[in-house]
């Protein structure tokens, strides 16, 4: 698909068509009755000694997670830190956005900001409104997880609208894209190679098909954790 065309899709991208951004398997096909998270509605609370630990799904070699890809990685965090997150997410998917809105910030203050954990956000959409997100977001440069964080918090505002162009322009200009900016990043067509080629090593290198997915050293979870289950993984880690 050509980006002009994309740009003419996004234009009147149908509900329907992002039903299953959360999954591009069958068993997740529940992801249609799922509401983009409202940004209002914080995480239910969890008293600690009801939190098990999550059990993870897999592993992967970390050093092969870890090896540049056609993008390079964007990154919050030490180098250094005992701990790295990799998130794979689409820009579409409800639980992402959820996860962006009532976990990540404490995430953040509790093990990013205190040199504890490092954390690696990589593109994996399924759809032409995730892939033009994600989009949008690297051609913002350094404000990549700013822009993320926009488009998860307003995602009702554009996933699934009648004109998800005119609303995602809007967005943008928001964050400083002028039309023509906004048009020449989503003509693109090396940035979308790119951003399809991230979700593929994704799915073919280390099994991920559903978002969000996390690699915390090595091991694979599924599905957007609360805070107290990432603490839970990652406290025994330090």
């Amino acid at each position: 698909m050509s980006r002009r065309n994309l740009l003419t899709t996004l234009a009147a991208v149908p509900a329907v068509a992002l039903l299953a951004a959360c999954s591009d398997s069958g068993e997740d096909a529940k992801a249609a009755d799922v509401k983009p998270a409202n940004p209002s509605t914080p995480a239910k609370p969890a008293t600690p000694a009801a939190v098990q630990v999550p059990e993870a799904q897999g592993t992967v070699d970390m050093a092969e997670l870890l090896k540049p890809g056609a993008l390079p990685d964007k990154q919050l965090g030490k180098d250094d830190a005992k701990v790295t997150i990799v998130e794979y997410a689409s820009m579409t998917c409800p639980h992402c956005a959820h996860f962006n809105e009532a976990t990540f910030p404490q995430l953040k203050s509790k093990y990013i900001d205190t040199g504890k954990a490092r954390y690696i956000l990589r593109e994996f959409p399924f759809d032409p409104s995730a892939e033009a997100g994600f989009m949008l977001a690297r051609c913002a440069k350094d404000n990549y997880f700013a822009m993320v964080d926009v488009l998860f918090k307003q995602q009702p505002s554009w996933v699934g609208v009648s004109n998800t162009k005119e609303a995602l322009l809007q967005i943008s200009k928001l964050a400083g894209f002028t039309q023509e900016s906004f048009e020449a990043c989503l003509t693109d067509q090396k940035l979308l190679d790119d951003v399809r080629a991230v979700q593929k090593r994704g799915a073919d290198e280390f099994k991920v098909d559903s978002t969000p997915t996390f690699f915390i050293n090595g091991k694979t979870y599924k599905g957007a954790m609360s805070i107290e289950e990432m603490s839970a993984i990652i406290d025994p880690l330090l």
